[in-house]
């Protein structure tokens, strides 16, 4: 385990440039939920996901300005762990910062599986274990060296996932513009998004039953809030990473979605595949398939690169509250939480030992992960909308001074509620989302549990750190 320094006041090491932070909400956006679950939400929703995949982004945005107003109006909150714990009480901040690793723990594993699958279409005698351990070794390495090392990865992944969107939609627009005629005979054009059985071709069922899926496709979004720490600019990086997310939902997934549908006929497109791979093969470009396919494995390391770094985070925001174990808190010479660093890819290894086992059936592994987390991560973005709630009532002073406000204010951030709720029902109409919906609870218990065994004194401690934030309010 890695030692702490002996600087006391040692902190994060705020080395990512606007540059990162942009690339990095970008990449955020532009999740493995995109490239890989869009095929299934298309097969339950139709041509409806355009507007699903609008609604979602649009109250997400919200979120993310509540997030971006409270991690400005005091720096001292390294992400949304502390001002949850600040605001609505040690045994939310418990919840939502255990829940937050919890997520990207099994996202990390759903990742793995998914580069060892894309991995075994180049390379189908490589045991599927191998790469995922590979993996796993290569990004504790990178992210133990530094963070700024961190964020140029993550700068160039997510350049990568740009490029190859931004393609995929000029192609696509290419091939609407001269009406491409495919090998199988089908003419690209708009009208094939409407024209076999109108936008609401699934009705209002196959509408709400393509949230759960969509939802998933945003998770990590949020991520531009834990690099907040370790941003040299937070004033001027965080609301310019915010602000250009409804930009970034109309390109990357309204477009690219309109692009596919236009060139394949959705009823054909198959839910176990990635409509980006499917759009290449259908159009006759079979080598541009396999570049797609590198973009996707990409897109899953990316995924599996910002979990390890999120719950690093997360438990060193957890252990300066006292609600994690002490080494976690400890930094190494690099100022990177080396402690929660090698204990989360710890945890990432039984994802080896399942492909060692068994390494078919990845879109089954794929979805039953995305139900679980897409839960757990409703249920942390509506903690964050009732944090925002708990701050205009407490400190209206800094929002009378923040020059970064959440638009809507109160009465959007229940809007947004209302929504996420709406939401949580639609997991009742499937029966694999119904299964997760019904087990989620169970990590619910562990965590109301594991709160209520932690000694007394060490929620005394928690309850000073919270109290000195708040005697230091007015230094902010």
């Amino acid at each position: 385990m890695f030692q702490q320094e002996n600087d006391a006041n040692q902190q994060l090491d705020r080395s990512l440039t606007s540059r990162h932070i942009q690339l990095i909400a970008i990449g955020g956006c532009i999740g493995t939920g995109l490239f890989m679950g869009s095929g299934k939400t298309i097969s339950l929703a139709g041509p409806s996901i355009l507007l699903i995949y609008l609604l979602i982004g649009i109250m997400l945005f919200f979120v993310m300005r509540a997030m971006g107003e409270l991690l400005l109006s005091n720096l001292k909150y390294k992400s949304f762990l502390d001002f949850v714990s600040e605001l609505l009480g040690p045994m939310a901040g418990f919840f939502v910062g255990w829940t937050y690793w919890f997520c990207w723990v099994v996202i990390g594993i759903a990742d793995l599986v998914a580069i060892a699958g894309y991995i075994k279409i180049w390379e189908p005698n490589l045991p599927a274990w191998i790469p995922a351990l590979i993996c796993i070794m290569l990004f504790l390495t990178i992210n133990l060296l530094t963070v700024k090392l961190f964020g140029e990865l993550e700068f160039w992944f997510a350049l990568i996932k740009i490029i190859a969107i931004v393609t995929l939609i000029v192609v696509g627009a290419g091939f609407i513009l001269t009406a491409f005629k495919a090998p199988t005979g089908e003419v690209t054009s708009l009208a094939n998004i409407w024209n076999d059985g109108g936008f609401f071709a699934k009705g209002g069922s196959g509408f709400i039953a393509g949230f759960q899926i969509a939802v998933f496709a945003f998770v990590g979004v949020e991520l531009v809030g834990t690099t907040a720490a370790e941003a040299k600019d937070p004033y001027k990086t965080l609301p310019k990473a915010i602000n250009t997310i409804p930009v970034r939902i109309i390109l990357f997934y309204v477009l690219s979605l309109v692009v596919i549908m236009s060139v394949i006929p959705w009823r054909t497109i198959d839910p176990d595949k990635s409509p980006f791979i499917i759009l290449f093969i259908f159009a006759g470009f079979p080598a541009a398939a396999s570049i797609i396919y590198f973009v996707v494995l990409t897109s899953a390391a990316s995924s599996a690169n910002s979990g390890i770094f999120s719950t690093s985070r997360m438990l060193f925001g957890l252990s300066l509250l006292t609600k994690a174990p002490k080494p976690f808190s400890s930094l190494s010479r690099a100022a990177v939480p080396a402690n929660g660093l090698l204990f989360s890819c710890a945890c990432l290894f039984p994802g080896v030992i399942l492909l060692y086992f068994n390494n078919d059936h990845i879109i089954y592994v794929f979805t039953l992960v995305s139900s679980v987390a897409t839960i757990l991560f409703l249920f942390i973005w509506m903690l964050i909308l009732f944090a925002y709630m708990v701050y205009r009532n407490k400190y209206p002073q800094r929002h009378i001074t923040s020059n970064y406000k959440m638009p809507g204010g109160i009465p959007m951030c229940w809007v947004c509620i209302v929504f996420f709720i709406f939401i949580i029902t639609t997991l009742v109409f499937q029966q694999d989302t119904r299964q997760a919906l019904l087990a989620t609870p169970i990590w619910f218990i562990i965590l109301l549990i594991s709160y209520y065994i932690v000694p007394s004194s060490v929620k005394n401690r928690w309850q000073k750190i919270t109290q000195d934030a708040m005697n230091n309010e007015e230094n902010i």
